[in-house]
């Protein structure tokens, strides 16, 4: 079974406890320290920013494409301003639908009080931002479920010699399938076992989500099980002195112990999800940034390729979201600090 890397760095104490905001305190640390430091934190990143938004302006100036020419810094943030107004419009409209649904259902109780009102859906198109939400709903779901699977199968692998050498080479064979290649299976069969005359999800949310789930699976089981079969003997003999029963040893000793590998396992399978879940939604057609991409490059509109850098830069900017989240939440329930990877 492979191993995964932690990258060990040592945290200052006093900056875990003088601010809620780590990284502003963490700034202001390293410039007391060396003012060096701050330039190399705050302002090369910017820099390189700066460097790259000058270098993406020049280049687009000179690509042309059979829609013109490609979009610059400047027409794509246009786009992502008429974007987020279309969001606007379409609530506007769900908002006058609702409110002409009340009235006409106000109108027909007050002729006949046994009138039973009935709510129709608004059924207009989801904009950009609907289909963000869709798609965060998608990763974080199937997430969750591996996340439900694979952390206690690891940590039974990691405890049980036994049963590492029976689920060994099962793990070994499908860890290296594309989570695309799985689609088209699961796809088949959804369609086989969730028949429905009034489904509560829709299929293509599960194919979706399981998709995502089958790829979150085996890095969640890997580094889970090498964290538990990697851990101190000191820890181990302390559990046997105690007399500790199963589940407390588990509790107390292995998932304490275990926290940077299965975090490390659970922040890999989470950014490889948010990539697998947009290409699993472009080939799938189902809702969300995946489907919005290639709807904007069939449709060969003046407009596409900058809609398009738009969800581009959003899926980038989601995806370092969801990862620095991840390394949060890991500092927060981590009792080592040092052993937590940035």
């Amino acid at each position: 079974m492979t191993d995964a890397t932690v990258v060990s760095q040592p945290v200052n104490g006093e900056q875990s406890k003088s601010s809620p905001l780590p990284f502003l305190s963490g700034l202001s640390a390293k410039a007391a320290v060396n003012p060096g430091k701050l330039f190399g934190a705050v302002l090369m990143p910017i820099i390189g920013i700066v460097a790259f938004l000058m270098l993406w302006s020049g280049a687009a100036r000179n690509i042309d494409t059979s829609l013109g020419k490609f979009p610059g810094p400047a027409v794509v943030w246009e786009q992502f301003g008429s974007l987020y107004q279309e969001h606007i419009t379409e609530r506007e409209k769900a908002e006058a639908f609702y409110e002409r649904q009340e009235k006409r259902n106000a109108a027909r109780v007050a002729k006949d009080p046994d009138y039973v009102p009935k709510i129709r859906a608004y059924t207009g198109k989801e904009t950009f931002l609907d289909q963000i939400v869709t798609s965060l709903v998608t990763v974080m779901s199937g997430f969750l479920l591996a996340a439900l699977i694979a952390i206690p199968l690891g940590i039974a692998v990691g405890l049980n010699k036994t049963l590492h050498a029976a689920v060994n080479p099962i793990i070994q064979i499908f860890k290296p399938v594309s989570p695309l290649a799985w689609l088209p299976l699961v796809t088949m069969v959804v369609s086989a076992l969730y028949i429905s005359p009034d489904p509560l999800v829709a299929k293509s949310f599960l194919n979706s989500m399981i998709t995502v789930m089958l790829c979150c699976l085996w890095p969640m089981v890997i580094n889970t099980s090498v964290g538990v079969s990697s851990m101190d003997s000191d820890l181990l003999n302390v559990s046997r002195v105690l007399r500790l029963p199963a589940l407390k040893h588990v509790q107390r000793i292995v998932l304490p112990a275990s926290v940077p590998m299965i975090f490390t396992g659970m922040r890999l399978s989470l950014g490889v999800a948010w990539m697998v879940l947009i290409a699993a939604e472009m080939l799938a057609q189902s809702p969300g940034l995946g489907k919005f991409v290639w709807d904007e490059f069939q449709n060969g509109s003046s407009n596409s390729l900058a809609r398009i850098m738009v969800a581009v830069i959003v899926i980038g900017v989601i995806g370092f979201g969801l990862d620095r989240t991840m390394l949060q939440i890991q500092r927060f329930v981590s009792w080592d600090k040092s052993k937590v990877s940035h």
